[in-house]
Formats: C-alpha cells, structure tokens, sequence
C-alpha cells in the first residue's frame, strides 16, 4: 500500500540538553511555581538575507496578538527577555552536538555561523530563534534499509505556552533558550514502520550521550510526509513514539482523499467570493450560539461554494472532514471559534428552515453549499476569506503546510511551509571554527552490555540503568557499596522512582546524587533496612526523612522483637500479632521482612 501510493516519509528530533542555556548562563530548569514578572510585546515579522518576508510568519502578524511573558528572577536572565545580546555559545552543547554527529559520521562544518529563523508567533521574544548548523550527511540503519541524514543543527528551544486567547499568548520564559539538538533525515524512509524504527534509533543514539536531558517532554519529533502527486507537509509534536505509525497513516489517508477531490473538481470553477450579512434573518433562530453572538453586538456572516454540496463533509480523516480543514484556517487566520457549513445542518440549534432561509438568500442550487460564521464583522470576513483561500487550494491537491499532531493521530493546520527567506545571519554571535579530535562516546547498546556484565544485571535492568541516564552514578555506587547487591542498587535508581512517581504522587526527580549516596551509606552501614527503602526515598523526596526513625536494629535484633511480642500474646491470632509487630517496629522494617520472620516463629511452636 505504502509503495503503491509512492511514500516519501523523513523525521526530525529534537533534543533537549542539560547544564545551561545556550547563550546564558541560566539553568534549564523548568518550573510551575508562581512567576517573579510579566513583560509583554507585540512581533513584527522581518525580512530574511532574500529581502523577502517569510509566508508564515506574515501569517503569524496578521493576528496581531499581544505576546506576555513571565519569567523568574533567579532563573531567567536578560537574555530571555530579548534586553541583552546572546552570550558566548554554550561550549558543552556544542561538544555534544559534535559527538552525536561523530556517532552519525556525519561531515562537520569547517566553520559553523548561528543564523536566525524568522518566528513571529510569540514562542520567541525576540521574534526569531538561533539556530546553527553543525554538520551534514551521515546515516543510521534500519531492517527496510539506511536512511540518511541531511543535517544536524544545534538551536535554542522556544518558550512554553501557558494559555492562549483571542487576542492573547501567553508564555513561559524557563524553557527559552534550552539547548536542543535538532536531527533531519532525508525523505529515505518508505513505510510508518520504517518511520517508528528511525526514531526509536535516532532516540537511542541520543541516549548514549551524557549531555542529553531524559524525562517527558525532553525529546519530540517532527514527522513529514508527502505521496505521490501531493506535496511535503510536516506535522509537528509527536510526543508518544507509539504515535508515528498512525500520523503517517493518516496523513496519507488526507493527502489521497485531497487528491480525489482535486479530480472530481477538474472542469469546475469557484464562484467569486461575495460574503453576505445575515444577521437580520437569524435573529430568531433558536442557536446559543448564535444568539450569543448577536447579544454582543455581533454578525453572522455567510458566503456561497458553488458545487460544493457533499463536499464539505466530506472525510478526510477519522472524524475529521474538509469543514474541519475550513475551521482550522479560520482559528488560525481570524482567530474565531469556529464556523457552520451546509453539510452539517440541522445542528448546533440552527435548524432547517434556517438553512434553507440562508440558501434562498445567497442563492444556492441543489448542488451548492455555504459557510457560516458568528462573530464580529472583521473577524468574520477574515474567516470567511480564509475558507475561501482554502477552498481554492483544492484545485492545486494538497497545500504545503505544517500540521500540528493530535492524540488520535489526526492533525490540524498550523501555518503555512515556511520557506528560505525566514533565514539570516546571527549579528550577535561571531563565527565558531569546531574543535578537532572529539572523543566518541559508549554507544548505549555497548553500554548495556558492559554494565550487565561487570555488574551481573540482566539486559533489561541494565537497560533500564543506561536509559536512567545515572549510570556513572550506578557504577560509583556499586564499586563503593560492595556489601549491597548490584541489582538493588539498580532498583532504586529505577524501577522505585518509577513506582513512587505512578502510585505515590511524588515526584523523584527532587532527589540528587548526594541524596542516594547518603541512602546507600546507611543501607551499606546497615542503619537501614533494605526492606523499607521505598518508604525512605518517599521521606527523602518530602523532605521528612530522619534516620532515627528508620535506623535499624540488625536481622537478629529484629527477630528478637517480634518474638518477644509472640511470647507475651501466646492466644493472638497472625493478624493482630502482625499489627502489634507493625506498631513496635514503625519504620525499622518493612511488612514483608514481619510477616516473614512471624511465620518462622510460628511453625516453631508458637501460638
């Protein structure tokens, strides 16, 4: 299927990396307290090295939205706020990106020139993002053959929205300015499979350097698609990898169903656009919606698509139809909430007197069908001539775009395909000649299976160690707390920071490696028992950890207490003696290590 309908499939991704900021020295660190500040700003789009100013981004300004920004005096800087020049390249970032492209063996740039990327939808104040390329070619192997990679660039992440309005962004300063490791492989890859493949490869090529950040939301990716006859469209933010296939899929489903329209419509011709007024006629109508429109003094406003009838409902993608495709370009370009069409009615309190009202006025044959919109006159026009934009690109087959990924693997317009003339070079910034002789690092499957072996882990706890990113922390611990058990050392640093964040509501990642060393000091000291390190670490990342409350008496110590407690209750019943075990020994051991020792008591005798 995928061959037949001519696939060209490429991924990008981007990873975030750790220590500081790109052009500052301030902490990546992503945070949700309350902000220190708010500046705010409207971005006017510029022109690029061509002279031209780049589609989407004058797209972007025709909104006209104020852009705020918050931000926090300890973590973001000056820089951020786009009120100083960007510092000195981050020398780490640039290393790592240099041993990734080692990795690819990918052809790195003699000199390297940051450029800046023409951005105008707030996600950057100072309305362009830096970005550097850092070399070219290079590949990665797959079970459906190589795929190549057409370059790897090293750029500053964007902020992070909080909320969005009609005449309003507002964004978040911490995530600005995050080193992000940016991978383009050529359009090699011929089936969603393949695509998957790619980025779970790309993924654990990432992994293998120390420098990259681990956690959700850390790694995304970008998938572009086009078939035969359609055009390249990049559909952004997958953030599951399990999402890939089904992007891919769909994305080709719309293309193909795009390019049957565009057939059945050769030999046709769009009527001229004339929006009609027709807020008098609908003041009547039974709609909250459109009563709340014309409340607020606003219209509703409607056009004609000649030959249009069945066509706007027309699906496109699993509950996602061609009105779909017309509502987006009215968010984006208008900002409105959405729009009515003729394919959809009797719905939304609109009834069917009411569109047939609407088809005598704007004059509509059997075979013709219409657009509504409820807003103000501006905002409406504006929708309706989006639409009509739209509506005209079916003749063409598919537009080039970038989508946006939604969570049953359908997609929704963005903006336009931004071209060449967002693009030019970064004043600030002076030329970066690389160093030579970059140190390649353990890949992570040679990791994994070094780590297994020296430490006698299985390949999936090792596996577990390696993606952690604690491994050097894994080793230091192991060498120096021999009496430990390598694995259990290896379940903490994993598999319990797991089961605490899913079933606990904690968030483990408050706990530093100082922290697990001075765990494992009183494990290895046997001041704590290992079978209550779950409720130690919950402690630790609540801040009520106290040793006295934890510290332990010793195996023999133990047994001697619980037997203690069976002497003195010879009549109690396993329950009630495990209740009393429980209370005496709170925070000396676990209930396992109880319920064990009691069961050793009692076959001896005891009652």
């Amino acid at each position: 299927m995928h061959k037949k309908l001519g696939l060209k499939c490429g991924i990008e991704i981007h990873q975030q990396l750790e220590g500081k900021k790109l052009f500052c020295s301030c902490p990546t660190l992503l945070r949700d307290d309350e902000h220190h500040f708010i500046v705010q700003r409207k971005i006017r789009a510029s022109a690029g090295e061509s002279g031209k100013v780049d589609v989407a981004a004058a797209q972007e300004q025709l909104r006209n939205k104020l852009f705020s920004y918050q931000g926090y005096h300890d973590t973001t800087c000056l820089v951020e706020t786009d009120s100083e020049p960007p510092h000195e390249i981050n020398q780490d970032a640039l290393y790592t990106s240099l041993q990734f492209c080692e990795i690819l063996k990918s052809h790195i740039s003699p000199v390297i020139q940051v450029m800046r990327k023409s951005v105008a939808d707030g996600s950057n104040t100072s309305g362009f993002q830096r970005t550097a390329l850092i070399a070219r070619g290079g590949s990665i192997d797959t079970s459906e053959g190589k795929v190549r990679v057409a370059n790897v660039s090293l750029e500053e992440d964007s902020c992070k929205i909080v909320s969005e309005s009609v005449d309003e962004k507002i964004y978040r300063l911490d995530r600005l300015g995050i080193p992000l490791i940016e991978i383009g492989t050529e359009p090699d890859i011929r089936s969603p499979e393949q695509c998957l493949e790619s980025a779970k490869k790309l993924g654990m090529l990432l992994r293998s350097l120390s420098g990259v950040k681990r956690g959700l939301g850390t790694i995304r990716q970008d998938v572009n698609v086009s078939i035969k006859g359609g055009v390249r469209v990049e559909i952004k933010g997958a953030q599951d990898l399990k999402q890939i296939p089904l992007l891919v899929e769909l994305e080709m489903k719309r293309q193909l169903e795009l390019l049957n329209l565009k057939k059945q419509l050769k030999g046709k011709k769009l009527n001229t656009l004339k929006i009609v007024d027709l807020s008098e006629m609908f003041k009547k109508c039974p709609s909250t919606i459109v009563k709340g429109c014309l409340k607020k003094k606003g219209k509703i406003l409607g056009m004609k698509l000649e030959g249009f009838a069945g066509f706007v409902g027309k699906e496109l993608q699993p509950n996602y139809r061609l009105g779909t495709e017309f509502s987006g370009r009215a968010k984006i370009k208008a900002g409105v909430g959405g729009i009515f069409h003729s394919d959809e009615m009797p719905n939304y309190g609109i009834t069917i007197k009411d569109a047939d009202d609407v088809k005598k006025k704007l004059k509509c044959k059997k075979s013709d069908a219409f657009i509504l919109v409820a807003t103000d006159d501006v905002r409406g026009r504006m929708a309706l001539e989006a639409v009509y934009e739209r509506a005209q690109e079916l003749w063409s087959g598919v537009p080039k775009e970038v989508r946006k990924a939604q969570a049953d693997g359908t997609s929704r317009f963005m903006r336009p395909m931004p071209g060449a003339a967002r693009m030019y070079p970064e004043t600030d910034v002076p030329l970066i000649r690389p160093i030579k002789n970059v140190k390649l690092p353990e890949l992570l499957d040679v990791k994994v299976a070094r780590i297994g072996k020296a430490y006698k882990l299985g390949k999936d706890l090792a596996t577990l160690v390696v993606k952690s990113g604690r491994v050097e922390l894994f080793e230091e611990l192991a060498k120096k707390y021999k009496t430990v058990k390598s694995a259990f050392i290896a379940d903490i640093l994993t598999g319990m920071l797991v089961e605490i964040r899913r079933k606990y509501d904690c968030n483990p990642d408050v706990l530093t490696e100082d922290d697990f060393r001075e765990i494992l000091g009183y494990l290895a000291e046997d001041k704590i028992h290992k079978d209550i390190m779950l409720d130690v670490l919950i402690d630790k990342i609540k801040g009520n950890f106290s040793l006295e409350k934890y510290e332990s008496l010793g195996t023999e110590k133990l047994h001697a207490v619980i037997k203690k407690i069976v002497e003195k209750n010879p009549k109690a019943p396993m329950g009630a003696l495990m209740g009393m075990c429980m209370k005496e020994l709170a925070g000396k051991a676990s209930g396992k290590f109880i319920s064990s020792e009691l069961q050793k008591i009692m076959a001896k005798g005891h009652k």
